[in-house]
């Protein structure tokens, strides 16, 4: 159906699963002029991944989305369109949009994320979604289900110290959460950073102190009973971060990283490394 509808938009549209074999070939083309990816943040994960591996990153070509996962998060920040065929008839007029990565230092294995990279009761809540296999058919109910496990994690976690530099400057502490964000939303669609942006060269460090735990407490709850309000959580933009943390739990995008604890981190900031088509009304 994709096909066909990209075929009828005026699109030489070549396909392939990222769960068959030989997904890759595709994505290394040097004949491609745009590369749509179609499902969820995981699949996107996997494909820029991809792309940042290759060596001639300079001549990568734009990418676009149709959100066809469970939450969605990327796309929400690069898309303010939901409607695969609304998608496809806007991207002739789409013009691309610079989107910055994340890179990782003193992480074996782990050298970048897009979404976010975190401590605290995000990589907790991560680790007991696998370990109690909440899953959904059903998005909506999976990201219900999943907020009401962080509701309950967050009731019992405590505080962590934390070592904290953001471009030279020491916003250490003891926090129930750090998340540098490269984009809006994290998880089951918790907008931490709705004023980021994703291309402006500077991550979002949303912070939120043993003091704020009783506002994210209510912040969650209202999200479990449907109830979109704006959060104002402590936020700092910088490009350079330095962070050691006193547990031994990170996570990158979402992958569960375990660390030795108060292991020094170093994240930096590569601004623009991909472009995105950001089709709107």
């Amino acid at each position: 159906h994709l096909k066909q509808l990209l075929d009828e938009n005026g699109y030489d549209c070549r396909y392939a699963s990222t769960k068959a074999s030989g997904w890759k070939d595709y994505v290394d083309r040097d004949d491609t002029d745009l590369i749509l990816i179609a499902g969820g943040d995981g699949t996107v994960r996997k494909v820029t991944k991809r792309l940042l591996q290759r060596k001639l990153i300079d001549k990568l070509p734009p990418l676009a989305l149709l959100p066809m996962g469970t939450a969605n998060n990327i796309a929400k920040t690069v898309c303010a369109l939901d409607d695969t065929d609304n998608i496809v008839a806007a991207l002739a007029d789409a013009q691309p949009s610079p989107f910055d990565v994340g890179r990782i230092g003193n992480v074996p294995d782990h050298e970048f994320f897009i979404e976010s990279f975190g401590y605290g009761v995000f990589p907790y809540l991560m680790m007991e979604m696998d370990k109690r296999k909440i899953e959904s058919d059903d998005p909506e109910e999976e990201l219900k289900l999943a907020r009401e496990l962080l509701l309950e994690l967050t009731k019992a976690y405590d505080a962590k110290e934390c070592t904290l530099t953001i471009d030279g400057e020491d916003h250490s502490g003891k926090y129930i959460l750090v998340e540098v964000m490269n984009i809006k939303s994290i998880g089951p669609n918790l907008f931490l950073a709705p004023d980021a942006d994703a291309g402006d060269g500077l991550f979002d460090v949303v912070l939120i102190p043993e003091n704020d735990k009783p506002q994210f407490i209510d912040y969650v709850t209202r999200k479990i009973n449907g109830l979109e309000t704006q959060c104002n959580f402590k936020t700092i933009q910088g490009k350079k971060i330095s962070i050691s943390w006193e547990g031994t739990h990170v996570h990158a995008d979402d992958e569960v990283i375990k660390l030795k604890e108060n292991a020094l981190v170093e994240v930096e900031m590569k601004a623009g490394v991909l472009e995105f088509l950001m089709p709107n009304i």
